[in-house]
């Protein structure tokens, strides 16, 4: 029959040694390592699955949590393919203590709308990170039980640690110096 699969010849198929490997995925996310270390890559919509899957298969500390803003480093490599790089990254650390095994998880967030679902729930612990996040990074933790300026006073205006913060605003204050020296 024309066009069937055994019309195919040897010139036809690329040979396997120039094919790209498929990408290994675990949680139905792009997987990397990282210094022995495995990296969870995701986008916010996929972001709580992912941390629920990790949390059913045995990952039920988090050590870390943190945000990255990448304005002025664009062309970071490290991404999957398949995973779109955003201005901001919020990058988790978990652990199993059953199996010694650690996991990061980098989610990449968008400028537009810079905000995940809490992890408040699954670990209690991750409230003071969102917290600092926030407050340094302006990423917001739908959810969060108290997501208020945790570092900064309440009444600061912008968020420290973005690349576009301007840092000769912050005027210096000392306490009790005494202008008689």
């Amino acid at each position: 029959m024309a066009g069937d699969a055994t019309d195919i010849g040897p010139e036809d198929v690329e040979p396997e040694e120039l094919r790209e490997p498929a990408p290994e995925l675990r949680y139905g996310v792009p997987l990397t390592w990282s210094h022995g270390q495995a990296v969870l890559h995701t986008e916010v919509a996929g972001y709580l699955d992912v941390v629920k899957a990790a949390h059913a298969d045995g990952f039920l500390m988090c050590l870390d949590l943190t945000g990255v803003d990448y304005l002025t480093h664009p062309g970071r490599s490290g991404l999957p393919t398949d995973i779109a790089a955003q201005r901001f990254e919020v990058v988790l650390n978990l652990i199993s203590h059953a199996r010694r095994e650690r996991l990061r998880i980098r989610v990449q967030v968008p400028e537009a709308e810079p905000v995940l679902p809490t992890l408040f729930r699954l670990y209690a612990g991750t409230e003071a990170m969102e917290r600092e996040t926030f407050d340094m990074f302006g990423i917001g933790f739908d959810g969060h039980p108290d997501l208020t300026r945790i570092l900064m006073p309440e009444d600061w205006v912008g968020h420290p640690l973005r690349k576009d913060y301007d840092p000769g605003r912050i005027p210096v204050q000392f306490k009790a110096a005494s202008a008689n020296r």
